[in-house]
């Protein structure tokens, strides 16, 4: 017990000492370490995700999304998370499985974290601390909530989950990060 609080007081110093998601490294679906500092010049857009929610075939538009603009610096981050209504049950490979097989996922995919509670990944106490990120801050109150994040590490925007991948204002929103 003592190991886990002394582990969760590290994570949230780490997340409150940052200056950007650069700063912060995430383990991808299979298990390997994933500096986001290596996505430095690249516009990411990291979205909480869930396997079974009525969300989920959002996975199509993010794909798409994906596909369009990834040869211009663009970098969907699926991070799979089962705070919402225990949707996103699975392992991290079965979830990849569910990715690959059903909706041609491409993109990066994360190992499973919390995106909300008390041990909410640093990543995500980051993204969602209003004073660090006034324009971005609040809890995630859903899957596929979407930050889009600039080319510095700053985030820029936020999407709640019924704003689709192939909106209009998430388009606009993504090509003006790129420029």
């Amino acid at each position: 017990m003592r190991n886990l609080l002394i582990t969760l007081a590290m994570s949230t110093a780490a997340a409150f000492s940052a200056s950007s998601v650069h700063d912060f490294t995430l383990n991808t679906i299979d298990g390997k370490a994933a500096p986001l500092a290596s996505y430095k010049g690249k516009v990411l857009l990291v979205v909480n995700v869930a396997s079974k929610c009525g969300y989920t075939p959002q996975y199509t538009g993010l794909q798409s999304l994906y596909s369009k603009y990834k040869d211009k610096g663009l970098v969907i981050i699926g991070v799979p998370a089962n705070n919402f209504g225990a949707q996103e049950p699975g392992t991290n490979e079965e979830i990849a499985t569910f990715c690959s097989r059903t909706y041609n996922v491409t993109f990066p995919m994360m190992s499973k974290v919390s995106v909300k509670g008390g041990d909410t990944t640093p990543l995500y106490q980051y993204l969602t601390d209003k004073s660090a990120n006034p324009n971005v801050g609040g809890e995630v109150k859903w899957n596929f909530t979407k930050f889009l994040v600039g080319k510095d590490g700053k985030p820029l925007q936020r999407f709640e989950p019924g704003v689709k991948p192939d909106s209009p204002e998430m388009a606009e929103a993504i090509e003006k990060a790129l420029k």
